[in-house]
């Protein structure tokens, strides 16, 4: 009983973590995202992958910029274009998703003018022939004649300064389809700009009107809301698609729906109305007065047809007669690109075009202020009732419930979506449901396999915890046998111990053993390396095994360098102490070995062997002769490309009849200083002379190396063989590798 008002308990927790979220009191940033993307999934599979006959998009294409120029265009060219669209097509509405914000000058008017003002003030012939040309060349001017008394929705847009910059405002706004006064006492948060960028007044005013194109972006850049109204100064304006419609249905008043009705102060706004000839049509939007794109399909579902095709008259008068035309681009470099549900690159004028087929047609999802509630409620229904119910159940009637409770949500959703057009949230319940069933069916885990656990902790103490984690997990899928593959090893050995041991008391040297082989294999187990044994002052470690990583190279050689800034670190805590100055040497190197479980019928032991074993081991011993702290065999170095190298040598070590090459890693590749890269080069070209035998040339090289730095005891090892070679050359097949008859 006690435990199962414990998991009770527990999953009310799980409840109101996801019904603070629900009802918005805080966000899960998870929540949202699965919640975003299963909109997104049931956008994409319940659309009708159909075009809408009524609208067509003129593209302002690589064909139509190839054969007219690029834009902008004169607007007298587009003022031909609006002649041909109304008197030749006989289009419905054009609406323009660009923005005329700058005086067209292409005429040269302005030039003439100009020149009438200066040189030519007294000319009288001159002046004349400029003031009958003047009409002809004021293109701005034609083009506003062509939009006068024609059903023409210009485009613009709203933005912000930015902080501390004053709001930039360009054009002239149309005027606001509401004002303050109509929001009064109501709680709408509709969003609010204090810049634009609008069309030249001259244009704004013989436009029938204008709407902007702003989109509403949502936290993952996806754009599957439109403001449908967007405030700027106490003003409220309508965007491009809502003006186009209302142009279409013959410019009908615009009207807001309030939950609690005209008269009722309680209650937001859930939708806009338009009575037009056709009856009242209902636009949904949420407290932000945006509204829910219907996509129709992919990019691509309504028809483009290139500008350039409708100035020349290349068209059918039946491809656009009576059609509802929006102007956009999809030329690169003019490109309105947007991530939307159906697509991660959708022309923001396609956008605008399925938000006025659902506005005609009355298809637009509602999100409006109630589903907040009722999704909490479902919320706390479903989980109060799971929370309860499925702590009594087995695991296999746990996981019946849990599915049949999954299924009845998924299907409620679905139904309200597609045939009540309400998108209610999804993700938070399916993410609930799943975590109280994760919480009771783990919950009994836990407690029943306690005594297993503390069997695992105790063998914890002697093998890697990573191997301790996979056998508790998954027991029979774990062999001990011996198996090959490619790993990395590491050795570590203290330099001198001898004589520091001879110099401290046991207790002592056992307190110095412990204070830095404890640091060094946090160092080891941080880089997921196994460690294998501790032979007195010496660390063995490999990576690879019990555990696959890809990358076990790179992460022995992180640790071998992290384990020498560890050693740093701990140096000035040893001399407060009076404890000698440690130094380690580390050898790592990587090939194929044999692992598994090894040893006799008395002890056996989780560790490596192999070729590739000893030679790690060899590299660790010789670090002293080169005077470097980390050596690394060249199968390991070329697999960590990460790594800047310096080759030492080209070395037989003892019982080894090939030579290998090996290298000191200097650091990641960027974070090596300047100086060391120069040293490096400079020694580079040492080791090639020394290599061919031009022992001048290495001698030169290897002196200007000392002279910058002195203490590098790489340097006078090659000076002194240099110094050697000259009195006793080497044997005629020498092949510059160096022979260690030592182990």
């Amino acid at each position: 009983m006690k435990k199962h008002a414990l998991l009770v308990g527990l999953g009310l927790l799980v409840v109101l973590l996801f019904l603070g979220d629900s009802a918005k009191i805080y966000r899960l940033g998870f929540v949202q995202f699965a919640d975003a993307k299963l909109y997104d999934y049931r956008m994409r599979l319940t659309m009708p992958h159909q075009t809408d006959d009524r609208i067509v998009i003129l593209d302002i294409d690589e064909k139509s910029l190839k054969q007219e120029g690029r834009w902008p265009w004169s607007r007298d060219k587009l003022a031909v274009f609006m002649d041909e669209l109304f008197a030749h097509y006989g289009v419905a509405a054009v609406g323009f998703d660009v923005v005329f914000a700058e005086k067209d000058t292409s005429s040269g008017l302005n030039v003439l003018q100009d020149l009438g003002r200066k040189q030519l003030k007294d000319v009288a012939q001159f002046q004349s022939v400029l003031n009958q040309l003047k009409s002809t060349l004021e293109y701005d001017a034609l083009f506003a004649d062509n939009l006068k008394r024609r059903p023409v929705v210009l485009g613009y847009y709203f933005s912000n300064a930015d902080v501390g910059s004053a709001p930039r405002k360009s054009g002239l706004l149309p005027q606001p389809v509401f004002t303050a006064d109509a929001f009064k006492g109501r709680r709408v948060e509709a969003v609010s700009f204090d810049s634009f960028g609008a069309n030249l007044s001259e244009l704004q005013l013989a436009a029938a009107t204008a709407g902007h194109f702003n989109p509403q972006v949502d936290f993952d850049g996806v754009v599957r809301r439109i403001p449908m109204v967007i405030e700027h100064e106490g003003q409220y304006y309508e965007s491009l698609s809502l003006a186009v419609s209302r142009i279409v249905l013959g410019s009908p008043e615009l009207s807001l729906g309030f939950a609690g009705g005209k008269n009722s102060e309680y209650g937001g706004l859930e939708w806009l109305s338009l009575e037009s000839g056709q009856g009242d049509l209902t636009i949904s939007v949420d407290a932000e007065v945006a509204s829910l794109v219907p996509y129709r399909g992919d990019r691509g579902t309504f028809r483009y047809i290139p500008v350039t095709d409708v100035l020349h008259g290349k068209l059918p008068i039946a491809d656009l007669q009576n059609k509802i035309v929006l102007v956009g681009t999809s030329a690169p470099g003019l490109m309105d690109m947007r991530a939307t549900p159906v697509g991660e690159v959708y022309p923001g004028v396609e956008v605008h075009a399925n938000m006025i087929s659902g506005i005609l047609n009355q298809n637009i999802k509602q999100s409006p202020a109630y589903v907040a509630g009722a999704n909490v409620v479902l919320l706390l229904l479903i989980g109060v009732a799971m929370s309860v119910v499925l702590p009594l159940l087995s695991p296999v009637r746990g996981m019946l419930i849990t599915l049949g409770v999954t299924g009845a949500t998924l299907l409620l959703n679905g139904y309200l979506w597609q045939y009540g057009n309400i998108v209610l949230p999804l993700a938070g319940s399916l993410l609930m449901i799943a975590g109280l069933f994760a919480l009771n069916m783990t919950f009994g885990y836990f407690v029943e396999s306690r005594a297993k656990r503390q069997i695992t902790g105790l063998f914890g103490q002697y093998v890697p915890s990573e191997l301790v984690d996979e056998m508790a997990k998954n027991p029979e899928s774990v062999s001990m046998e011996g198996n090959s593959r490619e790993m990395t090893t590491l050795f570590s050995d203290v330099r001198g111990f001898t004589t520091i041991s001879e110099g401290l008391e046991p207790k002592e040297l056992s307190l110095l053993m412990n204070e830095f082989l404890t640091p060094l294999s946090r160092v080891i187990y941080k880089q997921r390396g196994t460690i294998d044994k501790y032979m007195g002052d010496c660390i063995m470690a490999f990576w690879g095994a019990p555990l696959a990583d890809e990358r076990h190279a790179y992460h022995a050689i992180v640790a071998g360098m992290e384990m020498q800034s560890k050693l740093a670190e701990l140096q000035p805590h040893f001399k407060a102490r009076g404890w000698p100055e440690i130094k380690i040497g580390v050898g790592i190197n990587t090939g194929r070995v044999s692992v598994g479980n090894m040893g006799s019928e008395i002890r056996v032991a989780y560790t490596v062997m192999g070729d590739a074993v000893n030679l790690a081991s060899r590299l660790e011993g010789i670090t002293k002769q080169y005077g470097v702290l980390i050596l690394v065999g060249e199968t390991t170095a070329s697999a960590v490309p990460e790594f800047i190298y310096r080759e030492i040598d080209r070395v037989r070590v003892k019982g080894k009849v090939q030579p290998v090459a090996i290298f000191e890693p200097l650091g990641r590749v960027g974070e090596v200083s300047t100086d060391a890269l120069e040293e490096l080069k400079l020694f580079n070209q040492a080791l090639r002379a020394y290599r061919k035998q031009d022992w001048d040339s290495a001698e030169l090289q290897l002196l200007s190396l000392r002279n910058m730095s002195p203490q590098t005891k790489l340097y006078q090892v090659y000076a002194e063989r240099v110094a050697y070679f000259r009195k006793e050359a080497p044997h005629e097949n020498w092949d510059g590798a160096f022979d260690f008859q030592t182990k």
